[in-house]
């Protein structure tokens, strides 16, 4: 199934081959088991504002920067543009919600994930559309000297976010490789658009209650059950990747 997945990777891009020097890894539902915790927060804080709407549905705005979740959410239920300085206001609600949960872990595996990500010399690049300062706050003291500070993409630093490219080309950039000099490791529908749009070869790592299905069908080339799974098969992905042509 791996070299079925490059090769049509291979045929799709016109490249001859993916040679991994970056891998631009997601944060939210990939480092960390975040996504119950963001979900509730969105729920709490929009449902006052009359958002008629089930907390399933947040998962799927997985990705987007804060104001593009609320822009959306209120052109989508309202029909009403909200400005910039708006969206800063909700969103300082949502963090404040945020805040008050119980204390979210690292996503069990992505240590070692990580770890096999760097024996085989490829540069981990955070590339996430979150804000959330107490978790992008962390990331030094989980992953100790993983993701230098050069190789973040974050909220702060995009314009549009995922499911724009945007985000992964911007990666791919601070990382100075190419689209097939660089892997994406995702765990969101809209995070899989965002790396496939930027031409990477995109793998999925089902982390939430989101269906595989959705994730296939969203454009990722290869999806994982789970992150230890991932994580365990690492090794053997790296290699097939440097010697399927």
């Amino acid at each position: 199934m791996e070299n079925i997945a490059i090769k049509n990777y291979l045929l799709q891009h016109n490249v001859p081959c993916i040679t991994p020097k970056a891998a631009l890894i997601d944060m939210d539902g990939v480092l960390y088991d975040s996504m119950k915790n963001h979900v509730e927060a969105w729920y709490r804080t929009l449902t006052p504002m009359g958002f008629k709407c089930s907390k399933e549905e947040f998962y799927l705005y997985e990705g987007r920067t804060g104001t593009s979740t609320i822009k959306y959410l209120f052109d989508k239920h309202f029909g009403k543009q909200v400005s910039d300085d708006e969206c800063a206001e909700i969103y300082k609600i949502k963090e404040k919600h945020f805040n008050t949960l119980e204390k979210i872990v690292p996503m069990p595996g992505a240590d070692l994930m990580l770890q096999r990500i760097i024996d085989n010399g490829i540069r981990p690049v955070l590339v996430t559309g979150s804000g959330q300062g107490s978790l992008l706050d962390r990331l030094d003291h989980d992953y100790p000297g993983v993701f230098e500070q050069q190789y973040k993409v974050t909220a702060y630093d995009v314009k549009i976010g995922k499911p724009s490219p945007e985000p992964y080309l911007m990666g791919l950039s601070k990382a100075g490789v190419k689209a097939n000099e660089a892997i994406v490791i995702e765990n969101a529908p809209l995070g899989v658009v965002s790396g496939t749009a930027a031409q990477i070869f995109t793998i999925a790592v089902n982390t939430g209650p989101i269906p595989a299905q959705a994730l296939i069908e969203a454009g990722a080339d290869m999806v994982f059950p789970s992150m230890p799974d991932f994580a365990n098969h690492v090794d053997e992905l790296i290699h097939t990747l440097k010697i399927t042509r």
